[in-house]
């Protein structure tokens, strides 16, 4: 393929909003997760909760599509001045040429949960206030932020669980290359609601303490939620060293099982592979790897094994999920963001709350940050039902 530049990029979550607050955190190899106190969820398990989300207000005329994955959406893209790149960027290439591709999994369904507590006794009629189009829908965040910034181009929701945000990647990279159009605003929302939390709960995956990705006592994850979103457009003659650009997007789906991955990571490793072939490099070209890790021990074991037979077990890596807890449909976007700031300065970061990596996990697993010059950085993201994206980044020269 040809590079993509990301002009633009922001990540928030319950370690920072912004980059410069998330870099501090992966640099001080400092987490969010906290006990779960999320309304009235009572359960034993740890969540990463972005702070201000329920007194972040959107502007008036957008009063329909108030809930808040919106109101994540809306906090997000207020930092690193990326509404600003936006607007440039639809300024100079034309609104009806900028695209709108995000990933989400639950969505705005916390509204939906909210309404269900105001049913008519008699009829179950929902309350009248409630608006599914404007607010649980998938499509809800994309249309928001399509109108919010006054973008006319090609709009989509990807929602495949948690490598949603990861894949939208992809299907800007073809809408570009197809020339509908010149750019893109990518990237994923997902925030917490109690479907999410008792769900993965009634499914034995939420672990008591904070998630330890690797780790030989690991036990399940943690939820989390976050808004990361990045502008690609086709990368011209005003590149600078430094710029981070998209090299690689591979996609493949193991369709093992509805929520387990391949035990031999099947199709990890086609994802991984065939994102190496599309940035035409070999294995070696990467120095850093971005794991899924979401810290149960099946999914672990299998991103490990899949690991280990692409690159072997010399390439580190490591997951950044026991800082930020498993975002869900906005994981890939807040780990293409952290792999972005890796590369621009020259950070491998930590495993958070790994004390014991899992000594028949063979991929070279990283408990401690490490600094390093980066070239490459690999980015996984897996998803329920067998679907997979990896993405390959690398730093101009």
């Amino acid at each position: 393929m040809r590079p993509l530049l990301l002009r633009q990029f922001t990540a928030t979550s319950c370690i920072g909003r912004g980059a410069a607050q998330t870099l501090d955190s992966l640099i001080a190899e400092r987490g969010g997760l906290v006990r779960c106190n999320f309304e009235t969820v009572e359960l034993d398990t740890h969540i990463g909760m972005v702070a201000g989300v329920d007194d972040q207000a959107l502007p008036a005329e957008f009063g329909r599509f108030d809930c808040r994955n919106n109101r994540l959406a809306e906090m997000a893209m207020r930092e690193d001045g990326f509404d600003e790149a936006v607007r440039e960027a639809a300024a100079r290439l034309g609104p009806r040429r900028i695209g709108v591709f995000v990933g989400t999994s639950t969505a705005g369904i916390l509204e939906t949960e909210l309404a269900y507590r105001e049913r008519d006794p008699v009829s179950g009629a929902l309350p009248a206030w409630f608006d599914y189009a404007a607010t649980h829908s998938s499509f809800s965040v994309a249309e928001f932020l399509r109108r919010r910034l006054k973008l006319e181009g090609p709009a989509a929701v990807v929602a495949c669980a948690c490598a949603s945000s990861a894949k939208v990647f992809g299907t800007a990279r073809r809408m570009i290359e197809a020339q509908l159009i010149d750019a893109a605003l990518v990237g994923g929302v997902d925030s917490l609601c109690l479907t999410t939390l008792y769900g993965f709960h009634s499914l034995q995956l939420c672990s008591p303490l904070p998630c330890r990705p690797f780790d030989i006592e690991r036990d399940g994850i943690s939820i989390g939620e976050a808004a990361a979103f990045a502008l690609l457009e086709r990368a011209g003659g005003d590149v600078a060293s430094g710029d981070v650009l998209l090299l690689g997007v591979g996609e493949s789906n193991d369709a093992y099982h509805m929520s387990a991955p391949h035990p031999e990571g099947n199709g990890a490793r086609r994802a991984m592979q065939d994102a190496l072939s599309d940035a035409s490099l070999d294995p070696g070209a990467i120095d850093y790897i971005n794991l899924h890790g979401t810290g149960t021990p099946s999914n672990d074991r299998s991103e490990s094994l899949a690991v280990t037979s692409v690159f072997g077990a010399a390439v580190p890596c490591s997951s950044t999920k026991g800082a930020t807890g498993h975002t869900l449909g906005a994981s890939g976007a807040l780990e293409a963001a952290i792999s972005a700031l890796a590369l621009q300065h020259g950070l491998m970061p930590g495993g958070v709350n790994t004390l014991r990596v899992d000594p028949t996990l063979t991929a070279h697993y990283l408990k401690r940050k490490r600094a390093a010059v980066l070239s490459r950085v690999l980015s996984n993201s897996f998803g329920f039902g067998g679907t997979n994206c990896s993405l390959i980044f690398g730093r101009a020269g």
